[in-house]
């Protein structure tokens, strides 16, 4: 009787055991209660440095100095003594000009002054025998007839060293395009065909034949809106860059700013506001040529010793400036402050704060 109450005492509180633990496996926790996380502070310094404001232009390098080729006068072309892209001398013969023409046109000339000369003698000659073997009692008609042969004489050679003169400025017009005729480069620099045509084979007088460029005239050449024209003035300074190599970094300053805008084909079709150009010089540089894309950082302020905090820590309140300064101790208090000139991540304080202190941003 005592072990069957044992027996069934033990099984009960087994199955007690077994019945407790699978209710606490499939009873609903209870939510947890986050921790409450106290508010991050990021705290800035003041700090005592140049704070600069400067306009950032995009453009193309293009060469300031340019001499354009044209044809001397119609032509064939003998020969070509230079390639596009070749780097010429003062001086050096780019082409030559067939010249058989001019020289046969020059000995035809030649030939006619000559025979002109050859007349005009023969003429004085006869008017002179005819003078001297003239009867002393010549009839009234006979001596007028002497008269009109010598006016008739004197008009023909006047006219004929008229006729002269237009030959002899013929010839010298000849021999000038004998000397034009082998080309001769007016400057240094390289040489460019012109790219809307192929290399002529025969060119007409005045023909655009191609161009120098001056290598050492490099200049970068940008536009910018009427929001920052004012503030760009010449001899500025420029910090000039390249995207294609990254670390090419170049110090250029304003050239010009131009006084009035100018509208592309792209702006008229997208009505856009006019830009204004602006020409920045370049130093000389090996890995610079014409027609590069390069951006620039125009300096139009600079102040030394500024008194300077992150942008991100000033806030505005009705108009006015304003920042949280930690006073130490966790506490933390606002200061207004007077601001000056801004760049896209700091802002100079005028008043209100000084070198050393610490804002913060909650």
């Amino acid at each position: 009787m005592i072990k069957k109450i044992i027996k069934w005492t033990v099984i009960v509180a087994v199955l007690g055991l077994v019945g407790y633990w699978g209710y606490g496996q499939v009873k609903p926790k209870e939510p947890e209660i986050p921790m409450m996380e106290e508010p991050q502070v990021i705290t800035f310094p003041v700090t005592e440095e140049t704070i600069v404001s400067t306009v950032q232009v995009k453009g193309t390098s293009e060469y300031g100095r340019e001499t354009n080729v044209y044809a001397p006068f119609e032509a064939k072309v003998e020969s070509w003594n230079v390639e596009n892209g070749q780097q010429i001398k003062k001086g050096d013969a780019l082409f030559k000009l067939e010249q058989t023409a001019i020289r046969q046109q020059l000995q035809q000339k030649e030939a006619e002054l000559q025979k002109r000369k050859l007349e005009k003698e023969l003429k004085e000659f006869t008017l002179n025998q005819d003078l001297d073997s003239a009867p002393a009692l010549a009839t009234e008609a006979e001596r007028l007839k002497m008269l009109a042969d010598q006016e008739n004489a004197r008009l023909s050679s006047q006219l004929d060293e008229v006729t002269n003169d237009i030959e002899r400025q013929t010839m010298a017009d000849l021999n000038d395009r004998l000397k034009k005729a082998t080309y001769l480069s007016p400057a240094a620099g390289l040489f460019l065909f012109d790219p809307t045509q192929q290399v002529p084979q025969s060119v007409t007088a005045n023909q655009y034949i191609g161009k120098i460029v001056d290598l050492d005239s490099l200049r970068l050449v940008a536009f910018v809106g009427e929001n920052d024209i004012f503030s760009i003035k010449p001899d500025m300074a420029v910090e000039v860059k390249m995207p294609s190599i990254k670390d090419l970094k170049l110090k250029g300053k304003v050239l010009e700013v131009a006084k009035f805008a100018e509208t592309t084909a792209q702006e008229k079709q997208t009505s856009q506001t006019p830009q204004f150009k602006v020409i920045i010089s370049l130093p000389k540089e090996d890995r610079l040529i014409g027609g590069l894309t390069l951006n620039g950082d125009i300096v139009t302020k600079r102040k030394d010793k500024a008194v300077v905090v992150p942008k991100l820590a000033v806030m505005t309140d009705g108009g006015n400036s304003y920042v949280m300064v930690d006073k130490g101790g966790g506490q933390i208090e606002r200061q207004d402050i007077e601001t000056g000139m801004q760049t896209l991540d700091k802002i100079e304080v005028l008043s209100g704060l000084k070198a050393g202190d610490t804002v913060v941003l909650q």
